[in-house]
Formats: structure tokens, sequence, C-alpha cells
């Protein structure tokens, strides 16, 4: 109704509940920097398959039923490769979307696997119509083309934040203290979450300048992101792949670590 661009980019974002459904998983990030700071990582904390710290699950934690859905499904399926699609910008982002200095709301924060996410940015970049364009405006005040169009996100805009449950009204302040109950939740985005949680590299698409395209519009958009699109998935098919078996048995073994040197981040099968 307000039309494709006149909606502002927060607009669609929350949930009826009032949940940012994209900023709504648990800072794993925190506990893994930490424990590297202290030199635990690998021996005494894992850099990969980091587990849901306990007070994500306390029952004042306001995480929305989406958020517990999608988690769930992504423990039930073994994914390795991911995007979420976003609306309002031209840019393909990568992990970290969190900055590692906390207090920065700006800065390069690469993964282990910086040269793989790079990768996958630029695959989609690369063969997306209205990116690739000679053409190629801004959408608003941020030039990506000069970066060929991606960016890690937390040199863009981090994503983390801390949200209380229950809510809070009015907000807290000094003269309007937190209940006792209240619990400090953490958060940050889908794509950290399931690097560190799961096998998955996922990244975000912000699909066009249009927030809420018309439909009329929607023809042209999904040309212009066919091709990445299907160029992105047979990414899937890059890098060593196989089956780790037992040698006396010859039965494949479930959640074996593969480390490769060099790369402070394992997977497992």
């Amino acid at each position: 109704r307000q039309g494709s661009e006149l909606a502002g980019w927060a607009m669609g974002r929350w949930t009826y509940e009032g949940i940012d459904l994209n900023h709504n998983f648990a800072d794993l990030n925190t506990a893994l920097w930490d424990a590297e700071d202290n030199d635990l990582v690998p021996h005494e904390f894992p850099n990969h398959y980091i587990p849901i710290p306990e007070y994500y699950t306390f029952a004042n934690a306001t995480v929305a039923p989406e958020t517990r859905a999608v988690i769930a499904w992504m423990q039930r399926y073994p994914f390795v490769l991911s995007a979420n699609l976003h609306g309002g910008e031209l840019v393909v982002t990568y992990p970290f979307d969190m900055t590692r200095t906390y207090w920065k709301a700006q800065e390069l924060t690469p993964t282990p696997d910086d040269g793989v996410f790079r990768w996958l940015a630029t695959v989609y970049a690369t063969a997306n119509l209205a990116m690739a364009s000679g053409e190629r405006r801004r959408c608003h005040y941020d030039d990506f083309a000069r970066f060929g169009n991606i960016i890690n996100g937390a040199n863009w805009h981090t994503v983390p934040g801390s949200e209380w449950g229950p809510p809070v009204t009015p907000p807290a302040t000094p003269c309007h203290p937190l209940p006792p109950s209240a619990t400090p939740l953490f958060r940050t985005g889908m794509n950290d979450f399931s690097y560190l949680h799961t096998n998955c590299f996922e990244i975000t698409v912000e699909l066009s300048c249009d927030k809420f395209p018309h439909a009329s519009e929607l023809p042209e958009e999904w040309e212009n992101n066919r091709e990445s699109l299907l160029l992105f998935m047979e990414q899937v098919h890059r890098g060593i792949k196989g089956v780790v078996r037992d040698s006396d048995t010859d039965q494949g073994i479930p959640n074996a670590i593969i480390s490769v040197d060099g790369i402070n981040h394992d997977v497992r099968t």
C-alpha cells in the first residue's frame, strides 16, 4: 500500500509478538571468541557444533516459535549450504555478521572459512543481473558495486543485541530497572548460528532495492535472480566429499570430526 520503495527498512521485520526473527538466534560467537582468547579451542571448547547455551532455553526466553522450528529443522537435516533472502538492498553478505569487538558497530570479522564464503557470495553477485548491470544504481547510501556487490556482514552493520524476557514496558532505564525475572538474551543472526551450530555455510542475499516489489515487478525480479540461485546451489558440489568408513567393517561413521590444517573450524559427518 505504501509503494515498493516507500516502506522503511523496519517494515515487516517483526512478528505480531514484536520479535525480530532475523536477530532471534542464540549468540554462539561470544562464547567461541572468549574461549579462543583463553586458548581453550579446540581442546576444551569446540570450534564447531557449539551447543545452544542454557539461557536460550529458559521459559522466559524471548524465542519465537518460528525460530525454534527453524532450529529444529536445521538439527534434523544436515544442510551444508544455504542462503536467506532479504529485500531492501542489492548486495550479498557473508559471515560473520557479528563484530568481534562488541562495542563496534562495524568491523571486518571474517570466519576461518573466509575464502569459501567470499567465493559463494561472489558466485551469486556476479550472476545476478541487477548487481552485474552496468546501469546498476545505489539503493540507498552504500556503493556496494565498488566491492563486487559483496561484503562481510559485520563490516556493513552488526546484528547482535540484547533482548530481555519477558518484554519490559516501558523500556528499561535507570528510572525503570529490569524486573528480577528478566533474562538477558544476547542474539545474533541465522548465518552465524548456522555456521557455528551446524555444518551449514549460509549467506544473506539482499535481492532488490525494493523491499516490497509490486506483483507486476516479480517476473523481472525472478529473471534477475534465477541464474544466481541455480549457480549458488551448484556450489554444493565443490570441495572434498565422500564417506568416512570404519576400516574393519566398512560401515559409515557418524559424527566423525574432520579437520583441515590451517582452518580453525571443523565439520562432522
